[in-house]
């Protein structure tokens, strides 16, 4: 039986939540600060923060992959994903455009990869299943990269002329509507949280959480849209943040979710250490990347739909 000296402290909540908040206070101060700051140094900044938070997320999946006891090629699968992150950032921002759209610049990246990936299969012996070695290594560069490459498009978002549309003020609503929906959850089954969602999944996830989430993000893409609407998010109206938020809100769940599984399979707790009391980038990219194309068809589709 151990001695009380060699029993961990359980940190109170208190504790946590102070980590977790100054944690994310230096995150979205960088991050409002390159959306709202404009010019040359915002798109640096930008450009600077998904690169950061691709490479890493890249070595935390493929982390998790090799945790799982999974073949993986971790370093072709991470020069695949800057590679696309890189194009898509010089293409959209208009410092090497390329006579192609980003959907094709995309798709050629990612055919590459795969015959590199394949080529390099063919050489590697001994070696586990090629189903194994590509499909792990083609799905960190698809779950990481190509959906983090959706933020690039919604910060990019030509909108058509005469607009009022700034789409630094659109990746902010975007943020800040899907992070409120964790938020809600957070705070809502924290405190009246007692019906499990997939408690096989997630044990923390409560149906009280999840009605908070969809409370909360939908209430704040609301407000959002009745300061910014006209001026900044191309007549957004608060008809369609009402239907958006809970679209953000859903989507933010399940985005939690699938990277539980994720973890679940990896046994592991956090995707990494990257932020203190946050946990990964994973941790807190899940959302993120979940409704990054969400947000980006409702602009192509919905807002903007000529």
């Amino acid at each position: 039986m151990p001695s009380a000296a060699q029993v961990p402290k359980t940190e109170s909540k208190a504790a946590v939540f102070a980590r977790r908040l100054a944690s994310s206070v230096v995150l979205l101060g960088i991050v409002f600060y390159g959306l709202l700051a404009g010019g040359t140094l915002s798109v640096a900044l930008v450009g600077g923060l998904i690169m950061l938070l691709n490479i890493v997320g890249l070595l935390e999946f493929y982390g998790m992959v090799g945790a799982n006891g999974l073949p993986r090629f971790k370093w072709l699968g991470l020069a695949g994903g800057v590679a696309l992150v890189s194009v898509l950032f010089l293409h959209l921002s208009g410092l090497a455009k390329a006579p192609v759209g980003a959907a094709e610049l995309e798709l050629s990246i990612l055919a590459v990869l795969l015959l590199a990936l394949l080529v390099r299969r063919v050489f590697a012996h001994p070696a586990p299943p090629s189903f194994s070695m590509v499909g792990h290594t083609m799905l960190g560069v698809l779950y990481v990269s190509c959906l983090l490459g959706f933020l690039l498009k919604i910060y990019f978002f030509s909108a058509p002329d005469g607009a009022q549309f700034n789409p630094g003020f659109c990746l902010l609503f975007f943020i800040l509507a899907t992070k409120c929906s964790d938020i809600g959850a957070y705070s809502l089954g924290s405190l009246i949280g007692r019906h499990k969602m997939i408690p096989s999944v997630s044990p923390a996830k409560t149906w009280e959480g999840f009605a908070g989430a969809i409370l909360l993000s939908t209430a704040a893409a609301m407000v959002m849209a009745h300061y910014w609407g006209d001026t900044r998010l191309g007549g957004m109206t608060l008809t369609h943040a009402a239907a958006l938020g809970p679209v953000l809100a859903v989507g933010a769940v399940f985005g939690d979710l699938v990277e539980s599984v994720f973890k679940r399979d990896s046994g592991v707790k956090d995707s990494g250490a990257f932020f203190p009391g946050i946990g990964g980038i994973l941790d807190l990219l899940d959302s993120l990347l979940f409704n990054a194309p969400l947000m980006f068809l409702y602009l192509r589709l919905v807002l903007f739909n000529e």
